[in-house]
């Protein structure tokens, strides 16, 4: 209802509150009420956070104009020089004017989202650059071995310093690297994800114990794993250095990482699946092999290949249990082996021009190997949970099909009907 308002002449009348002198509210001159409208406020358009408006883009080239003119004034009119320098008085300068360009023009609240924007996006670039730099000097400086097709196919055997590029390779790290990766990753995968279920499903005491020691784990030095494995196996029970003793090292330094990151994985799974599957009469353990473990299928295997790529980057755990040696070894069980980046630790570390460069080329090559990594764990883990791939959706539509089938044969009707059990039941 809208307010009141008594009219002036309502007073002079000595009529009542509302109007006439009986209450009741009307037009009469001795108590007029006349409603009185909401005030309407006042429309303000929409702000997008992080989007560049025409003025917002102007602001920008402006900020950018006067961080440039700044930082070279102060080069040209102060002692400082330097390129690095330039860089660092253009940026304060850039944010600094870019601020009090939006502030002439918003209030706080944009002020701040410009600011934050400015920030955030400058860290992102500071980031990716890093990482295009890194990746491209890599793959710059060894670049020159990596068209050799015996670099992969070869070992370091019969190469010296003066020998050229189109002698020698990393087969025998390659070869090393596959066993122990390969035998951590048939140790850890399945152990990880039973406990990171454990974890998951139970809230008891033991488990809040199990889930303390593997956060703590994910913080240790990765060098105590590989010497725990050379105290306990080949000092205290005479194994010798193998790739067997290194992918048990590199097992326990994965195992954490799996652990948490498939946890994780499981709790994002939404509740009322879990709720459906109970209520559809399915143990607890069909719900986790069937409904939670299929969701977070795209998690678990995420986590995998951060573990994998984790541990294939190690040199000193390896060291440490496996040795070094420049000949290729394909026994796991007994002799030394050697990994990749290992290799590449060993080769940059020598001094000479052209085994500097075939260590690049061992660096490069162990950086497209864990690209092709996450580019397995993508096609494997599918679309995520909620998101289907083409081959998924067919999957389903067929697996449907068939429990319709299934249910018409139990109850002795026609495939298709939905009316079919309402009817005989």
């Amino acid at each position: 209802m809208l307010p009141w308002r008594r009219s002036a002449a309502g007073a002079g009348g000595g009529a009542t509150s509302g109007g006439t002198p009986g209450g009741t509210p009307g037009g009469t001159p001795g108590g007029t009420a006349t409603p009185v409208a909401p005030a309407v406020p006042r429309a303000v358009p929409r702000r997008r956070p992080g989007r560049l408006a025409g003025a917002a883009t102007m602001d920008l080239a402006g900020a950018v104009v006067a961080g440039l003119s700044v930082s070279w004034l102060c080069q040209h009119l102060t002692s400082f020089s330097g390129g690095f320098g330039f860089v660092v008085v253009a940026y304060l300068a850039f944010v600094a004017a870019y601020v009090a360009l939006v502030s002439l023009r918003d209030d706080g609240p944009a002020v701040v989202d410009a600011l934050m924007t400015v920030l955030l996006t400058s860290a992102a670039f500071l980031a990716l650059g890093a990482l295009v730099l890194v990746v491209g000097f890599t793959l710059w400086k060894g670049h020159t071995a990596l068209v050799h097709w015996n670099f992969f196919t070869q070992d370091m055997s019969t190469v010296d310093a003066a020998s050229p590029l189109s002698v020698g390779g990393v087969g025998h790290a390659l070869v090393g690297t596959l066993w122990t990766v390969g035998i951590a990753v048939v140790l850890t995968v399945p152990i990880g994800i039973v406990t990171a279920v454990y974890l998951d499903e139970t809230r008891t005491g033991p488990a809040r114990f199990v889930r303390t020691v593997v956060q703590a784990m994910t913080a240790l030095p990765t060098i105590l794993a590989g010497l725990f494995i050379y105290a306990s196996l080949i000092l205290t029970l005479g194994f010798q250095k193998s790739g067997l003793a290194a992918g048990l090292a590199l097992s326990v330094m994965m195992l954490p990482y799996i652990i948490r990151a498939s946890e994780l994985a499981l709790r994002l799974v939404p509740g009322n699946l879990r709720e459906a599957s109970a209520s559809l009469g399915a143990p607890r353990w069909r719900t986790m092999w069937n409904v939670v473990l299929p969701t977070a299928r795209s998690g678990l295997a995420t986590g995998v290949i951060l573990g994998i790529a984790r541990s294939i980057g190690e040199a000193s755990p390896v060291l440490l249990t496996a040795g070094f040696t420049t000949y290729i070894n394909v026994n796991p069980l007994q002799g030394p082996m050697v990994s990749l980046p290992l290799e590449a630790l060993k080769l940059v570390g020598s001094g000479e021009p052209s085994l500097v460069v075939r260590g690049f080329a061992c660096a490069s090559f162990l950086l497209l190997v864990v690209l092709v990594l996450f580019v397995i764990a993508r096609i494997v883990g599918g679309w995520g949970p909620g998101n289907q791939s083409p081959r998924q959706q067919r999957r389903a539509a067929r697996a449907s099909a068939h429990d319709q089938a299934r249910l018409a044969r139990l109850t002795g009707t026609a495939p298709g009907r939905t009316d079919s059990l309402a009817g005989q039941r």
